[in-house]
Protein backbone atom coordinates (compact mmCIF):
# COMPACT_ATOMS: atom_id res chain seq x y z
CA UNK A 1 0.00 0.00 0.00
CA UNK A 2 1.41 3.33 -0.84
CA UNK A 3 1.48 6.08 1.91
CA UNK A 4 3.94 8.95 0.54
CA UNK A 5 4.05 10.50 -2.66
CA UNK A 6 7.65 11.76 -2.87
CA UNK A 7 8.92 14.12 -6.04
CA UNK A 8 12.23 15.22 -7.63
CA UNK A 9 12.76 19.23 -7.79
CA UNK A 10 14.56 19.94 -11.34
CA UNK A 11 11.85 19.15 -14.40
CA UNK A 12 9.54 17.82 -12.12
CA UNK A 13 8.14 20.87 -9.99
CA UNK A 14 10.65 23.30 -11.67
CA UNK A 15 10.52 24.44 -15.11
CA UNK A 16 14.30 25.23 -15.83
CA UNK A 17 13.89 26.67 -19.19
CA UNK A 18 14.56 30.85 -17.65
CA UNK A 19 17.31 29.09 -16.07
CA UNK A 20 19.23 27.77 -18.93
CA UNK A 21 18.15 30.83 -20.77
CA UNK A 22 20.28 32.93 -18.23
CA UNK A 23 23.12 30.18 -18.88
CA UNK A 24 22.61 31.15 -22.47
CA UNK A 25 23.11 34.53 -22.20
CA UNK A 26 25.76 34.41 -19.45
CA UNK A 27 27.68 32.04 -22.04
CA UNK A 28 27.43 34.63 -24.66
CA UNK A 29 25.59 32.08 -27.18
CA UNK A 30 21.82 31.85 -28.34
CA UNK A 31 19.30 30.06 -26.40
CA UNK A 32 18.53 27.44 -29.48
CA UNK A 33 22.44 26.69 -29.42
CA UNK A 34 22.65 26.09 -25.82
CA UNK A 35 19.23 24.07 -25.78
CA UNK A 36 20.76 21.82 -28.56
CA UNK A 37 23.98 21.20 -26.80
CA UNK A 38 21.92 20.54 -23.38
CA UNK A 39 19.40 17.83 -25.19
CA UNK A 40 22.74 16.20 -26.65
CA UNK A 41 24.58 15.74 -23.73
CA UNK A 42 20.92 13.95 -22.49
CA UNK A 43 20.89 11.86 -25.24
CA UNK A 44 24.76 10.70 -24.62
CA UNK A 45 24.15 10.70 -20.82
CA UNK A 46 26.42 13.29 -19.83
CA UNK A 47 26.37 15.78 -17.55
CA UNK A 48 24.88 19.38 -18.71
CA UNK A 49 28.05 20.63 -17.64
CA UNK A 50 29.66 19.03 -20.57
CA UNK A 51 27.59 20.99 -22.91
CA UNK A 52 28.99 24.78 -21.23
CA UNK A 53 32.03 22.99 -22.13
CA UNK A 54 31.69 22.51 -25.73
CA UNK A 55 30.31 25.99 -25.94
CA UNK A 56 33.23 27.39 -24.13
CA UNK A 57 35.94 25.00 -24.14
CA UNK A 58 37.92 25.05 -20.92
CA UNK A 59 34.84 26.10 -18.95
CA UNK A 60 35.28 25.84 -15.17
CA UNK A 61 31.50 25.65 -13.33
CA UNK A 62 32.25 26.72 -9.86
CA UNK A 63 34.36 29.23 -11.05
CA UNK A 64 31.90 30.79 -13.25
CA UNK A 65 29.27 30.48 -10.57
CA UNK A 66 31.51 32.42 -8.42
CA UNK A 67 32.11 35.31 -11.13
CA UNK A 68 28.22 35.32 -11.70
CA UNK A 69 27.38 35.63 -8.02
CA UNK A 70 30.11 38.67 -8.21
CA UNK A 71 28.84 40.09 -11.43
CA UNK A 72 25.05 40.01 -10.49
CA UNK A 73 24.96 38.89 -6.18
CA UNK A 74 20.93 40.11 -5.81
CA UNK A 75 19.78 37.91 -9.14
CA UNK A 76 18.39 34.55 -10.11
CA UNK A 77 21.32 33.52 -11.84
CA UNK A 78 21.20 29.79 -12.05
CA UNK A 79 18.61 29.59 -9.53
CA UNK A 80 14.70 29.83 -9.60
CA UNK A 81 11.83 31.41 -8.03
CA UNK A 82 8.01 30.70 -7.46
CA UNK A 83 7.49 31.53 -11.19
CA UNK A 84 8.77 28.82 -12.56
CA UNK A 85 6.63 26.09 -11.10
CA UNK A 86 4.90 24.17 -13.53
CA UNK A 87 0.92 25.14 -13.45
CA UNK A 88 0.27 21.59 -12.42
CA UNK A 89 2.26 21.63 -9.19
CA UNK A 90 0.19 23.28 -6.74
CA UNK A 91 -3.16 21.36 -7.58
CA UNK A 92 -1.73 17.78 -8.29
CA UNK A 93 0.28 18.04 -4.93
CA UNK A 94 -2.89 19.67 -2.94
CA UNK A 95 -5.26 16.22 -4.53
CA UNK A 96 -2.56 14.37 -3.45
CA UNK A 97 -2.78 15.52 0.41
CA UNK A 98 -6.34 16.21 -0.11
CA UNK A 99 -6.71 12.40 -0.58
CA UNK A 100 -4.63 11.29 2.15
CA UNK A 101 -1.12 10.67 0.79
CA UNK A 102 1.98 12.00 2.56
CA UNK A 103 3.67 14.46 0.28
CA UNK A 104 7.39 14.99 0.56
CA UNK A 105 9.80 17.01 -2.12
CA UNK A 106 13.35 15.45 -2.47
CA UNK A 107 15.91 16.40 -4.83
CA UNK A 108 19.54 16.98 -5.89
CA UNK A 109 19.53 20.54 -5.31
CA UNK A 110 21.11 23.34 -2.93
CA UNK A 111 20.76 25.16 0.52
CA UNK A 112 19.09 28.34 -2.02
CA UNK A 113 16.69 25.92 -3.71
CA UNK A 114 15.64 24.63 -0.21
CA UNK A 115 14.93 28.32 0.83
CA UNK A 116 13.05 28.83 -2.55
CA UNK A 117 10.84 25.60 -2.64
CA UNK A 118 10.03 26.73 1.55
CA UNK A 119 8.84 30.64 0.42
CA UNK A 120 6.88 28.97 -1.97
CA UNK A 121 4.77 27.23 0.88
CA UNK A 122 3.98 23.99 -1.15
CA UNK A 123 1.06 21.86 -0.15
CA UNK A 124 3.94 19.58 0.74
CA UNK A 125 4.73 17.87 4.07
CA UNK A 126 8.22 18.29 4.31
CA UNK A 127 11.35 19.80 1.83
CA UNK A 128 14.68 18.13 1.40
CA UNK A 129 17.54 18.34 -0.56
CA UNK A 130 20.76 16.70 -1.12
CA UNK A 131 22.95 20.02 -0.03
CA UNK A 132 20.77 19.18 3.27
CA UNK A 133 21.34 15.18 3.60
CA UNK A 134 25.08 15.89 2.01
CA UNK A 135 24.26 12.96 -0.12
CA UNK A 136 23.12 13.18 -3.62
CA UNK A 137 20.90 10.68 -5.90
CA UNK A 138 21.62 8.20 -7.63
CA UNK A 139 23.16 7.12 -4.00
CA UNK A 140 21.32 4.80 -2.08
CA UNK A 141 21.63 6.67 1.04
CA UNK A 142 19.63 9.58 -0.55
CA UNK A 143 16.94 7.22 -0.70
CA UNK A 144 17.38 5.57 2.45
CA UNK A 145 17.09 9.36 4.22
CA UNK A 146 13.76 9.57 1.94
CA UNK A 147 12.32 6.43 3.41
CA UNK A 148 13.48 8.15 7.16
CA UNK A 149 11.91 11.26 6.90
CA UNK A 150 8.58 9.88 5.83
CA UNK A 151 8.67 7.35 8.29
CA UNK A 152 7.52 4.84 5.97
CA UNK A 153 8.59 1.63 4.34
CA UNK A 154 10.70 1.63 0.70
CA UNK A 155 7.54 -0.29 -0.61
CA UNK A 156 5.38 2.29 0.82
CA UNK A 157 6.67 5.29 -1.44
CA UNK A 158 6.03 6.06 -4.43
CA UNK A 159 9.31 8.24 -6.00
CA UNK A 160 8.16 10.92 -8.72
CA UNK A 161 11.21 12.49 -11.56
CA UNK A 162 12.46 12.63 -14.53
CA UNK A 163 14.90 10.31 -15.03
CA UNK A 164 15.65 6.90 -15.16
CA UNK A 165 19.50 7.18 -13.95
CA UNK A 166 18.84 9.29 -11.04
CA UNK A 167 15.10 8.72 -10.11
CA UNK A 168 13.79 5.66 -11.38
CA UNK A 169 16.04 2.83 -11.38
CA UNK A 170 18.17 3.81 -7.93
CA UNK A 171 14.45 4.51 -6.20
CA UNK A 172 13.20 1.13 -7.55
CA UNK A 173 16.93 -0.55 -6.14
CA UNK A 174 15.93 1.11 -2.86
CA UNK A 175 12.67 -0.84 -2.93
CA UNK A 176 10.31 2.03 -3.84
CA UNK A 177 7.47 2.11 -6.28
CA UNK A 178 8.11 4.49 -9.02
CA UNK A 179 6.77 7.04 -11.46
CA UNK A 180 8.82 8.25 -14.47
CA UNK A 181 7.37 12.04 -15.67
CA UNK A 182 7.52 12.97 -19.00
CA UNK A 183 8.53 16.73 -19.23
CA UNK A 184 12.16 17.94 -19.96
CA UNK A 185 14.59 16.75 -22.23
CA UNK A 186 15.76 13.98 -20.17
CA UNK A 187 12.21 12.99 -19.37
CA UNK A 188 11.01 13.12 -23.04
CA UNK A 189 14.15 11.04 -24.01
CA UNK A 190 14.34 8.42 -21.10
CA UNK A 191 10.63 7.34 -21.61
CA UNK A 192 11.60 6.27 -24.93
CA UNK A 193 14.61 3.52 -23.40
CA UNK A 194 13.77 0.30 -22.74
CA UNK A 195 14.16 0.86 -19.31
CA UNK A 196 11.35 2.76 -18.79
CA UNK A 197 9.52 -0.39 -18.49
CA UNK A 198 11.38 -0.37 -15.15
CA UNK A 199 9.06 2.56 -13.82
CA UNK A 200 5.53 1.19 -12.18
CA UNK A 201 3.90 3.83 -14.07
CA UNK A 202 5.04 6.56 -16.86
CA UNK A 203 2.98 9.77 -16.62
CA UNK A 204 2.90 12.86 -18.68
CA UNK A 205 1.75 15.43 -16.41
CA UNK A 206 0.72 15.52 -12.07
CA UNK A 207 -2.12 15.58 -12.34
CA UNK A 208 -2.07 11.84 -13.86
CA UNK A 209 -0.26 10.61 -10.73
CA UNK A 210 -3.05 10.19 -8.28
CA UNK A 211 -4.94 7.98 -10.69
CA UNK A 212 -2.23 6.39 -11.37
CA UNK A 213 -1.89 5.59 -7.83
CA UNK A 214 -5.35 4.29 -7.28
CA UNK A 215 -4.31 1.75 -10.11
CA UNK A 216 -1.39 0.51 -8.10
CA UNK A 217 -3.46 -0.03 -5.28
Amino acid sequence: MIKAVVFDVGETLIDETRIWSRWAGRLGVSEFVLMGALGGMAALDRPHSDAFRLVRPGFDLRAEEAAWERDDPDGLRNHFDADDLYPDVRPALAALRAAGFQVIIAGNQPKRAYDALIAMDLPADSVHTSDGWGVAKPEQEFFAKVAAVAGRESAEILYVGDRLDNDVLPAAAAGMRTALLRRGPWGYLHAERPGAQDADVIVDDLHAVLPALRRLM
